[in-house]
């Protein structure tokens, strides 16, 4: 679930894009980095307190680097604007994973869409569909061309295959002209660009969420027997599992605490989770055998779970 945890140096911070910086990480000696596959992420431990996630775009065969691009959001809280103004190259920063909940299965035909650093898991994606010999188009969009990473290098690499659509040029994506065919469908970037997506993706699309899905609170309180710690502990309307159990005293490995990273990923051996995440697609989801405590609840009056 989680992966592993290490120091590592950022040798080289760079602007590939207005408001975007591109990071690339090393290990301290030289060693290989840990092995990833299009569409993983890893958690950046910015300070004690700061700990964010960041879709991995450089190349999975060279595990001598690992590389993150950063939107810079003002209104943000905090992750991005560390990453801009205070982390400087020759840093050193705690990373841990990667981990993937947006693999890239295998298929004949891909249609990806990207709306602004949403770009970043899908870059790794075309190289890899690339190499299997797969038809792909991207779509790709954008507040301004100059605002949209990588699309030079991308419409260069793959010519016509890659349609870069910045909105003050062209406007809104047209995706119903797009999303046609039966197509693997995969998609990352705001709220917004998802929803539509999956309203209008003629087959089900792979989504990756930078933000949570809007979700009640709870009204309902339950129980969770903890299977390995021998407690039974009650869940109020209102709180989450990890709150809980973390007041247990019981520690749980967790991030975002909103459902989008996967971090406290914890299995169910018993009942009928309540899935509010961000990261589970409708199958995995359905199996019932895992779930995520920052913000899943119960279907019933009781769960039983690995913890």
């Amino acid at each position: 679930m989680t992966g592993p945890e290490l120091d590592v140096l950022v040798q080289r911070k760079e602007v590939v894009a207005d408001g975007v910086v591109r990071l690339t990480l090393r290990h301290g000696r030289g060693e290989p980095l840990p092995a990833w596959a299009p569409g993983a992420h890893v958690d950046l431990v910015l300070a004690p307190d700061l700990v964010r996630q960041y879709s991995l775009c450089g190349d999975p065969a060279d595990r001598s680097a690992l590389q993150v691009a950063v939107l810079h959001e003002p209104a943000g809280r905090g992750g991005s604007r560390h990453v801009h103004s205070v982390l400087a190259e020759g840093a050193t920063v705690r990373l841990r994973g990667p981990r993937n909940h947006f693999p890239l299965v295998a298929a004949e035909r891909y249609l990806f869409v990207a709306g602004g650093i949403g770009i970043t898991p899908i870059v790794p994606m075309l190289a890899a569909a690339t190499a299997r010999g797969a038809s792909w188009r991207l779509l790709y969009g954008g507040r301004t061309r100059s605002s949209m990473a990588f699309a030079g290098e991308l419409r260069d690499l793959y010519g016509d295959r890659v349609d870069v659509r910045p909105q003050d040029e062209t406007g809104l994506l047209d995706l119903d002209a797009f999303l046609v065919g039966d197509a693997e469908v995969y998609c990352c970037g705001p709220e917004p660009l998802l929803a539509a997506v999956e309203q209008r993706s003629p087959v089900r699309p792979h989504v990756e969420r930078f933000t949570p899905k809007a979700v009640d609170g709870g009204r309902a309180s339950f129980e969770v027997d903890l299977a390995r710690s021998g407690r039974t502990l009650v869940v109020p309307a209102g709180e989450s599992v990890l709150d809980v159990v973390e007041r247990a005293g019981i520690a749980v490995l967790s991030s975002c605490r909103e459902g989008t990273c996967g971090t406290c990923e914890t299995g169910v051996l018993e009942g009928v989770p309540d899935h509010r995440d961000s990261v589970l697609d409708a199958g995995e989801q359905a199996a019932c055998d895992v779930m995520m405590i920052c913000v899943s609840r119960s279907h019933g009056p009781r769960l039983v779970l690995d913890l």
